[in-house]
This record gives C-alpha cells, sequence and structure tokens, in this order.
C-alpha cells in the first residue's frame, strides 16, 4: 500500500502538503485504496423552506403555471367587461389597478423564492462539479498507475527475456564450438 505522500510525489509531482483540499483528499483514498464516488443525491436533507422554493420554482415555471395564469388573467378581464356591460359598474376598472397590484405582489414573492432555489440548485451543481473533479482525477491517477505497473512488467519481461537470449546464446556457442572449430580446421587443411 502507497502513502499519500508518494503518490502525489509520483505521480503529481508535488509534495503531498502543496496539494489543495481536494486532491489531498484524492490522495488519500488512493493510498487506502477507498472508493470515492458516492450518490450526492442522498446527501444533506433539505429543509422544509428549501423544499417549498424548489416546489414553487418548479410549479412557477411549468406550462401549467403560464396555462393557469392566462386562464386567471382571461378570466378577471371578461369578469370585468361582463360586470360592466351587464351592470355598468365594476370591482376593477379599465386600466385594471387592483390586478397590477396582484400580479406585483405575486412578483414580488415569487421572485425571491426561485432565486432561492436556482441559488441551492447551483450549490448542488457546485458541489457535483467538485465531485466529479475529485472522481476524474482518482480515475487518471488509476490510469496512470495502471501505466506504471505494465511499463514495469513490461520493463522485467524485456530483462528476463535478454537473459534467456544470452543463456540461449551461450548454450548455442558451448554446442556449437567444438564443431565450428574442427570444421574450421577441416577447411584449412584443405
Amino acid at each position: 500500500m502507497r502513502h499519500p505522500e508518494e503518490i502525489a510525489a509520483t505521480l503529481l509531482g508535488v509534495p503531498f502538503g502543496a496539494l489543495d483540499a481536494r486532491t489531498q483528499k484524492v490522495a488519500r483514498h488512493m493510498a487506502g485504496r477507498k472508493h470515492i464516488t458516492r450518490n450526492l443525491a442522498l446527501e444533506g436533507t433539505a429543509t422544509r423552506g428549501q423544499r417549498a422554493a424548489d416546489a414553487v420554482a418548479s410549479f412557477g415555471g411549468s406550462w401549467t403555471f403560464i396555462a393557469l395564469f392566462t386562464i386567471t388573467l382571461a378570466g378577471w378581464v371578461a369578469l370585468n367587461g361582463w360586470l360592466v356591460h351587464s351592470r355598468g359598474q365594476t370591482f376593477d376598472p379599465y386600466p385594471y389597478i387592483l390586478l397590477n397590484l396582484f400580479l406585483s405582489m405575486l412578483a414580488a414573492i415569487q421572485a425571491p423564492i426561485i432565486l432561492m432555489s436556482q441559488n441551492r440548485q447551483s450549490q448542488k451543481d457546485r458541489l457535483s462539479a467538485e465531485h466529479d473533479y475529485e472522481v476524474n482525477l482518482k480515475a487518471e491517477l488509476e490510469i496512470m498507475l495502471l501505466h506504471d505497473k505494465l511499463d514495469g512488467l513490461r520493463e522485467k519481461q524485456w530483462q528476463e527475456l535478454l537473459a534467456m537470449q544470452k543463456e540461449q546464446l551461450a548454450l548455442l556457442a558451448s554446442l556449437a564450438g567444438p564443431t565450428l572449430l574442427t570444421e574450421g580446421r577441416q577447411q584449412t587443411s584443405a
């Protein structure tokens, strides 16, 4: 088993202390031969307010909301038009100031809630990106270790092959030596 300091020096070319916290974490996981992947969806539970903000943002950005909103606005205008036509009076005359007030209040409440949900989503995305970095770095370092092991095995095999060839050449020389000397003498005397 390797130590994180050795992994940092060998694979990253930097002392362990010079690494950032995430890279140190990866080096420790590699040294301990531990998995680094985890399910981020299971980590950290959302508060009731965060879940409500997510639900409001999800509904506020849906076609259902747009359809209901359009129906409500059309109904408001139609009801006021019908009241003006049938009774001559309405509860919200033409520039629809009361409707504008309600729309402004809705926007004033809905906008910060949607921003809270977006901030929470961007925090989740940031955590996911950091986790992806750690996983990718560990995979890259593991691949580098595999390459080192393969190179070591190949070098060892080459050394063994060269040693075997030297032995074979020595055996061939010892076997062929007297024969070659005898043949060489016969050719010289003839």
